[in-house]
């Protein structure tokens, strides 16, 4: 999950800018990263193609897979959700009210939907406290209403919330004068379910799910904050994590101009794709297509996948031939919105 670092370069930004931007730091939000269905290795199942469609609110994908192995193979299929770190849940914002398929995950197999279970755990440090919360009647993934009141619980509870660093201090006094916790740990979800694929034919199957989409109401990559020496680090990862070319920059100064203020009112929006899980299957990805849809016509788009070639003014498509990904992939739209 990604932290706080678009608060950070926005904080940064308004330093050095003062009051010329007109958007406060804490407009700022980051994106979860989500991919696609995972499963163990295997040498029986090849994945023929894939074709995913990304855009600001829905992401679709449509599998064909061959099962090589001459005879039925069934394996475990599962879509895990973003990781959850509560201690740094400020940032984020989940794309649907549902607590436990907060991204509204449906998936169909030849065009039925098939039902799937949702599984979700408490842990730190990669110790599982679901059973401890669950029996305080706690909430897994308490984003609505993060703080824990200690004074509720009974002693040994809250000794072992404390010592294992389930909670943390807020740094505020209750209405009793008590310290206020929230809580620390990180939840894990995944929609999990079993998949036959019968021998001697295709199978398709087609997920959707709203992306988890971060957003900055200013661009760090105008002219005037990307020559602050302050944030040079910031940039290079920028350049390094959506492969920005020179010849993106220039485009984007040409529409936002070199003055200190956003004038040009120019924001961005983040999504992070995990697509090396596609790497599972016997062999490369035969067919490989991603449509990036970035809602209007006039928006740079940057990822580092490789040319996007345009397909309608809103759109812009990748296409690939015995496909091996070998990184995930990061997203970066800059425009009005």
């Amino acid at each position: 999950m990604k932290t706080l670092r678009y608060h950070h370069f926005l904080i940064a930004a308004a330093a050095v800018l003062a009051m010329s931007a007109p958007a406060r730091a804490n407009d700022s939000t980051a994106e979860l990263s989500i991919g696609g269905l995972q499963f163990v290795q295997t040498n029986d199942v090849a994945m023929e193609s894939e074709d995913l469609r990304i855009s600001l609110d829905r992401v679709s994908v449509r599998y064909l897979f061959a099962n090589t192995a001459g005879k039925p193979v069934t394996l475990t299929v599962a879509f895990p959700l973003p990781d959850i770190n509560l201690a740094d849940v400020d940032s984020v914002v989940l794309p649907a009210d549902d607590l436990i398929n907060f991204v509204g995950f449906e998936t169909k197999v030849d065009g039925n939907p098939v039902k799937f279970t949702m599984d979700q755990r408490a842990t730190v440090d990669g110790k599982d406290f679901t059973a401890l919360l669950t029996e305080l009647k706690l909430s897994l993934l308490p984003v609505r209403s993060p703080e824990i009141r200690l004074d509720d619980l009974p002693s040994a509870a809250r000794s072992k919330l404390l010592t294992d660093k389930l909670v943390m201090p807020t740094g505020s006094l209750d209405q009793k004068g008590h310290e206020e916790y929230a809580a620390a740990w990180v939840t894990k979800t995944s929609a999990v379910r079993q998949q036959t694929f019968p021998p001697d034919r295709k199978t398709v199957v087609e997920h959707q799910y709203r992306p988890s989409v971060g957003s900055s109401p200013d661009t760090i990559l105008r002219a005037p904050l990307r020559r602050s020496q302050g944030l040079a680090s910031e940039i290079a990862r920028y350049r390094k994590d959506y492969c920005i070319s020179d010849a993106f920059l220039a485009e984007l100064d040409k529409r936002a101009g070199t003055g200190e203020a956003n004038s040009a009112v120019l924001q961005e929006r983040r999504i992070s794709y995990v697509l090396k899980t596609g790497a599972n299957w016997a062999g490369p990805i035969k067919s490989f297509k991603l449509t990036i849809d970035a809602g209007a016509g006039d928006r740079l788009i940057s990822f580092c996948t490789g040319p996007l070639k345009a397909t309608s003014p809103n759109a812009n498509e990748f296409t690939a031939s015995d496909f091996k990904p070998d990184r995930d992939l990061n997203i970066l739209i800059i425009g009005k919105f």
